[in-house]
């Protein structure tokens, strides 16, 4: 069924109207931003370095509401942006068209110096996690060597050969120089767990060298004829040693025989 123009004119009547109070004490209907009523479209030429954007907003909109429009359009959060006009920063009440602001206006739009400062931090950290994660990774490829090490031990001490005393002191060694590299490592967040959990695996093998260590003893202190194993440690240009299967001796002794010719 058609309204009348009456009933429309009735109804019209009681729409709820907002008001807002702007600058200079003036009283109006508020308009929302988009709003095709809320009065015609402006074009804005924003400069944000050495990038351009052409921002078309109604003519009544806000400086706040410019910036809701260049977030979209910079990636720059409204609280992260300056907005200036002829030389003075604006605030987010102020209305474009109540300062000066028409159609193929200039505004420039900078990054806020205080946004912009934690953004570097937040790079420069996330940097130094990346480095300390390396680190750890390297620590860690050392450690899994040594480990290979340990298990060597613990395999010829189960098949009953006796290991040299200072097999378990070499080990020990190079795993407390992993343990310093570690505790050299600056890390934070992810990295720092990555770390403490290095750590944990390097003490757990330093305990199991003082268990074998022990077995080692005891089990051959009663066994003058059990048969000693000593492995050979190279030393590299690094510092670092490195285990390698014993080179066969020759013997030092010599056999001299004198004969004696009788008659």
């Amino acid at each position: 069924m058609k309204k009348s123009k009456n009933t429309e004119t009735r109804e019209s009547n009681y729409r709820e109207i907002h008001w807002e109070l702007r600058p200079g004490g003036m009283l109006v209907q508020k308009m929302d931003v988009g709003d095709g009523s809320s009065g015609p479209m402006i074009k804005i030429k924003v400069s944000h370095g050495l990038c351009h954007y052409d921002i078309a907003v109604p003519a009544q909109s806000t400086f706040g509401d410019l910036k809701k429009v260049l977030a979209h359009e910079t990636g720059l959060e409204s609280k992260e942006q300056r907005l200036l006009f002829k030389g003075k920063e604006k605030e987010n009440n102020e209305y474009l068209h109540m300062v000066g602001v028409k159609d193929m206006s200039k505004v420039i739009l900078f990054e806020d110096p205080a946004s912009k400062e934690r953004k570097l931090e937040e790079m420069k950290r996330n940097q130094d996690t990346l480095k300390a994660y390396e680190a750890v990774a390297r620590v860690r490829a050392e450690v899994d060597k040594l480990c290979e090490k340990v298990v060597a031990l613990e395999t010829n001490i189960r098949s009953g050969t006796k290991i040299a005393e200072k097999e378990f002191s070499v080990l020990t060694e190079l795993l407390t120089i992993q343990l310093l590299k570690l505790d050299s490592i600056e890390a934070d967040g992810q990295a720092k767990v990555q770390r403490k959990i290095e750590v944990r695996r390097i003490q757990s093998f330093v305990d199991t060298l003082e268990n074998l260590k022990a077995r080692n003893s005891k089990s051959f202190s009663h066994n003058s004829n059990a048969v000693s194993v000593t492995t050979k440690w190279e030393t590299f240009a690094s510092g670092v040693g490195s285990l390698s299967a014993p080179v066969p001796l020759q013997s030092a002794t010599k056999l001299n025989q004198d004969w004696e010719l009788f008659d």
